[in-house]
């Protein structure tokens, strides 16, 4: 089995991980590396493909920069281009995730090898993971770590604003990127059961008897309890320089300094309770700093509100709250705490899963933990720890005060965490429990023909246009005599594709009227039918590939009842396209539409086009996901496709690496939220004139090279690929 992992944001490296840098390099980089470590341990696993965003900045390691990075002799990471080259949050990363997909894409193509399993971590690269796995017929098992949804409703309750939460956090993109994983998956790996059972379940796509509970392990090399001939540990002068009595026992709380970690509580808790302060000292390792001021917005508050509480009770000399950790220490850290006859605290307003939980107890630490998410189910299992309510400080103290002040009590505790971490919550066991639920999955993969089924001639053309039909390319008849002679100048190193809304037969009846010739691809019906050249070779392979969950039935009967929504006359329906007229002013918003076809498990792409046209096709079908198909089957570079267009159905094939252009007469706002993007050119001219205009823009015919020739048909014969748009 060849695994592939997705985990695109934060910073990911196989040494020396920068864990709580910030909010996106914490324990989902972790996670993921540790993961393709133990997978690729197994004998039954061939190879294990990290695959994260290529960072090339300064401001961080060169590591961060290096395409390829070993982590074992079958595991690597894999680090693909995709947006600027610096490092940004993964809130900024939205806009950049199709090109991601095309480079992956084009990478496994040249790689000559398709996994037999895609694993998406986070919505992110739950969004690329469903792309990949809707055009290579692969199967998609994804972990959320944390949901839009859930982390939605908590802000809300903090007092945040609705409007302001989803432009901060590009949080509708995030929770429609989680629906569409969730309506793709074949398997959904959560850490516990309330995350099933709490998180998921607030999704229109959820769906239990697809998920299974497997609890990350934690390495029991690198996690043990000290022993009595271990040398001093160093960090312990970082700890003892803080302190008046630094031989009491500490009370260990590690995180990102995030406000959801709620480590101020912690303090404050500590500070109202005299007894506690007699019984340890408290150590808060909150990530590294040099300068508070200099850290983003949401760990500078964090920290200062530590340092003010600190101030008000007066905790100089019992509360030690270094500055700097390398992540090597982070074992030793849990062992001094150890050997201080300590205790770990995880306070956390919710926490999803609690990997540090299980690192303290294979340390030998008894625990105290939030009663909200993954901590339940792991106390639960090993019975090494008390469960609180995060917003009661005097519980905090009262669960600390009882383990630290009953030595039987804490012994047994630590025994249990032992015994159970290494039965229960070993990487080793988590990699065969994994093995066994994904290995019926790969018998569902379809890899893609390699070459399209037709005369081979067409496949050595090094290049495509592909353009809509309706106010795209027709609608000037003097624009469209040009362009035909324009693609029949360069008809040997070119081929012409229609990507179009129409079934074939009205498509062939428009081309016949307007005298233009048949393309040499017809993408029809919305990407849910491919035929090849005049000789209308039918792509037999799509066809069944886009068959996949498709029940029309069920969707016309979901839909009958929903005011607004009128049946296109029978000439706009096909086997996989139902075609509705969408009145708005009757209407429900599509994205309640969407919903309800969602909440009766229905898995399909809704599009909705002109604001009068509502379409429904199968999931894995669209212009966009037909084109890239066509496109790995031919061989070209998706850079060395144009296509045009100019509504929301056509969005998909603009996105990416593809050249595109919106016609004067199409600037519509469904595509106002690709202004800003390179390789998307909004044309003066309209209908064909547009589209003759981006051939110059672009200078797409001047590398045009004819196949088993060195010289080119347009004016420049250099063998670079076109540029993208300034």
């Amino acid at each position: 089995m060849y695994v592939l992992l997705l985990s695109i944001h934060g910073l990911i490296r196989g040494h020396d991980l920068e864990l709580g840098r910030d909010a996106d390099t914490g324990g989902q980089t972790k996670y993921v590396v540790d993961l393709a470590r133990a997978l690729a341990e197994r004998a039954d696993i061939a190879r294990v493909d990290l695959v994260t965003r290529r960072v090339i900045d300064p401001a961080v390691s060169p590591d961060y920069a290096e395409p390829f990075e070993a982590l074992s002799e079958k595991a690597r990471i894999v680090r693909i281009d995709a947006g600027p080259e610096g490092y940004i949050p993964k809130e900024q990363l939205w806009d950049h995730l199709d090109v991601f997909v095309d480079n992956l894409t084009a990478f496994l193509h040249d790689e000559a090898q398709w996994p037999g399993i895609i694993h998406s971590h986070y919505a992110d690269a739950g969004y690329v993971g469903v792309r990949l796995s809707n055009l290579a017929g692969i199967p998609l098992v994804h972990t959320g770590h944390s949901l839009g949804r859930d982390k939605r409703q908590r802000l809300l309750a903090a007092g945040l604003d609705g409007e302001q939460i989803d432009a901060r956090y590009n949080m509708m993109r995030r929770i429609e990127a989680e629906e569409s994983v969730l309506g793709t998956a074949d398997l959904v790996i959560t850490s516990t059961y309330n995350e099933i059972e709490e998180q998921y379940a607030l999704y229109d796509y959820y769906q239990p008897e697809r998920m299974v509970v497997i609890p990350p392990g934690t390495d029991l090399v690198q996690f043990h309890p000290p022993a009595e001939e271990d040398p001093p540990i160093g960090f312990a002068a970082d700890v003892d320089r803080f302190l008046d009595e630094p031989d009491k026992p500490l009370i260990l709380a590690l995180s990102r300094a995030d406000h959801r970690k709620n480590i101020v509580a912690l303090l404050e808790a500590y500070g109202e309770s005299p007894e506690l302060q007699s019984l340890a000292n408290l150590l808060i390792i909150a990530g590294n700093r040099d300068d508070i001021r200099d850290l983003d917005e949401g760990a500078r508050t964090v920290l200062t509100d530590v340092l003010l509480t600190i101030d008000a009770y007066d905790l100089y000399g019992k509360v030690a709250a270094p500055k700097h950790h390398r992540s090597e220490e982070v074992p030793e850290i849990y062992r001094l705490v150890t050997r201080s006859g300590g205790v770990f605290i995880n306070p956390a307003l919710t926490e999803p899963f609690g990997l540090t939980l299980l690192e303290a107890a294979a340390s030998g630490l008894p625990l105290v933990a939030t009663e909200n998410g993954g901590p339940v189910d792991i106390i639960g299992n090993c019975k090494n720890g008390l469960l609180v309510d995060p917003l009661d400080r005097r519980a905090m103290a009262d669960a600390l005060i009882r383990i630290l002040g009953d030595d039987d009590f804490r012994r047994e505790l630590i025994q249990n965490g032992l015994t159970a971490v290494r039965d229960r919550y070993s990487w080793q066991a988590h990699a065969e429990t994994y093995r066994e639920r994904v290995a019926p999955l790969t018998k569902r993969a379809e890899p893609i023909p390699a070459t399209p089924p037709l005369r081979r001639r067409l496949i050595y053309r090094d290049r495509a246009l592909f353009t809509d039909l309706d106010q795209s390319l027709l609608g000037n008849s003097e624009g469209v005599r040009l362009f035909i002679e324009m693609m029949r100048t360069n008809k040997r190193c070119a081929n012409f594709g229609i990507a179009t809304g129409r079934r074939l037969d009205t498509l062939l009846v428009e081309l016949k009227r307007h005298g233009i010739p048949v393309p040499d691809v017809m993408i029809t019906s919305l990407g849910t039918e491919i035929h090849y050249s005049a000789a209308l070779v039918v792509d037999d392979f799509w066809s069944e590939h886009v068959d996949h969950l498709w029940n029309p039935r069920a969707v016309r009967r979901a839909l009958e009842d929903v005011p607004g929504l009128v049946p296109q006359r029978r000439t706009e329906q096909s086997r996989f396209k139902i075609a509705y007229h969408y009145d708005p002013t009757v209407a429900p918003p599509v994205e309640e539409i969407t919903t309800l076809l969602r909440t009766r498990e229905l898995t399909v792409n809704v599009i909705h086009a002109f604001g009068q046209f509502l379409d429904v096709v199968p999931i894995r079908a669209s212009k966009g996901q037909a084109l890239r198909y066509v496109a790995h089957r031919f061989g070209i570079p998706l850079e060395h496709i144009l296509v045009a267009g100019g509504s929301g159905a056509d969005e998909d094939m603009m996105r990416g690496n593809t050249l595109a252009v919106v016609v004067a007469n199409r600037h519509h706002e469904e595509l106002s939220q690709l202004l800003e993007m390179d390789n998307i050119y909004f044309a003066r001219e309209a209908h064909a004139l547009g589209i003759l205009e981006a051939i110059e823009h672009y200078d797409f015919f001047g590398t045009c090279t004819v196949p088993g020739s060195n010289s080119g048909l347009g004016p420049d014969t250099a063998p670079n690929a076109p540029g993208k748009a300034s």
